[in-house]
């Protein structure tokens, strides 16, 4: 595919970061003043780092930077031995977590295939020494002393791995974001509205089980007690998905992905899992089977820790993006559906105690899984999602692309 340059207006960039600041963080009311946010931001899209601080200091917060070089993680996995993969330096992410109230990550990638020939232990031995990280994070977040969002910057590798010039791929961000309106805060606002109708209405259903039906699907998946649907409270823009964490000991069946799946510098395609007693007892990819393989042997990744569904009236996302931000909201003609193997969110627990007093024996007690991992595979093919009621009854809660409740 031919090179051609491509930039956002700055325009665009300055409504992009309003969002990200002023809407997603503090779920939905954006940043307040004196609060410190911690950007994370690769080189790649430094543009947008330029306009999210400041963004975060016309709002009399605090920003902290982190401008990562991009294309540096091969070197590190081909010269690291095994007591550098394996460090994990405790006082400064400690005091990272200590000192920011919010955090605003973009993905700019300028290889998507990076680690590819890198040995997949390697890359979980890594992620399975920053757990304390993840922990102290989510510990803070359901605190609700922390919040967070992600965001995308499209650079030519990531357009060209979506098929897409990177000014078609500008145009999906654009439009998903709702940056081609002058007020794209108003629009998100008016999308959350939508997605809380929803949610209150499937939470009125009191649903035992989901059971999937699609072409490659035949997938029932219990939800547990003490469950609440989840979305639209800015964590991740765009986001337009509806998600729950179902007790991860009752999934049954076969599903089948058709988007692929971009996962530690690799490709894996055509995913095909099986559940038995809530654990995948099969798998298969065409490609990257062996990173998908050496991934589900990571404590709690053969179970699920999210089920998520997107309505095509919301989305508008259209094409196909090599991105799991943007693909897990895609829209399309069906939808889709997503479920992530590995760890649950504690905020789908609807139960009287105080989410950060429940401790970690009493989490696994109630399904909801925990792990280093969290791996959104995602499903487009048209579907029927038929909910299974403690009154016995049952109804049909999504269907052509739509929720019907």
């Amino acid at each position: 595919m031919k090179k051609t340059f491509y930039r956002p207006l700055e325009e665009i960039l300055a409504r992009y970061a309003n969002i990200l600041v002023n809407f997603a963080l503090n779920s939905g009311q954006g940043v307040r003043r004196g609060e410190v946010v911690f950007l994370q931001v690769p080189e790649a899209a430094k543009p947008l780092l330029i306009a999210l601080n400041r963004t975060v200091l016309k709002a009399s917060a605090h920003p902290i930077i982190q401008y990562v070089p991009n294309e540096m993680m091969k070197g590190f996995f081909q010269l690291a031995n095994d007591e550098q993969i394996k460090f994990f330096p405790a006082s400064f992410y400690r005091g990272r977590i200590r000192q920011a109230d919010h955090m605003i990550t973009i993905l700019a990638e300028t290889d998507k295939h990076e680690l590819e020939g890198v040995d997949p232990r390697k890359i979980m031995e890594r992620n399975k020494a920053f757990k304390p990280y993840y922990d102290w994070q989510d510990k803070k977040e359901l605190a609700k002393k922390f919040t967070w969002t992600l965001g995308l910057y499209g650079t030519e590798a990531m357009a060209k791995e979506a098929k897409l010039t990177l000014e078609e791929c500008w145009q999906q961000i654009i439009k998903a974001c709702y940056l081609d309106f002058a007020n794209p805060v108003k629009k998100w606002r008016q999308v959350q509205v939508e997605i809380e109708r929803v949610k209150a209405n499937l939470n009125k259903l009191a649903i035992n089980k989901l059971h999937l039906e699609s072409k490659g699907t035949d997938l029932v998946i219990g939800i547990g007690q003490n469950r609440k649907w989840a979305g639209g409270d800015g964590a991740n823009i765009p986001s337009f998905e509806i998600f729950i964490s179902p007790d991860f000991r009752l999934t049954e069946g076969k599903i089948s992905f058709d988007f692929p799946l971009y996962r530690y510098g690799n490709l894996i395609k055509d995913i095909r899992l099986e559940f038995k007693k809530g654990k995948v007892s099969r798998v298969e990819a065409k490609k990257g089977e062996n990173i998908l393989r050496e991934m589900i042997k990571v404590k709690g990744a053969k179970q699920i820790g999210e089920f998520s569904l997107t309505d095509v009236r919301l989305s508008r996302i259209t094409k196909f993006m090599a991105e799991t931000l943007y693909d897990e909201n895609f829209g399309g003609r069906h939808g889709n559906v997503h479920i992530a193997l590995g760890s649950s969110y504690k905020e789908t627990y609807s139960g009287h105690e105080e989410i950060s007093r429940i401790r970690k024996k009493k989490w696994q007690e109630m399904g909801f899984n925990n792990s280093v991992i969290h791996t959104d595979i995602i499903s487009t093919e048209d579907r029927i999602v038929t909910a299974y009621l403690e009154n016995g009854d049952k109804k049909v809660i999504y269907k052509n692309g739509r929720f019907t409740v």
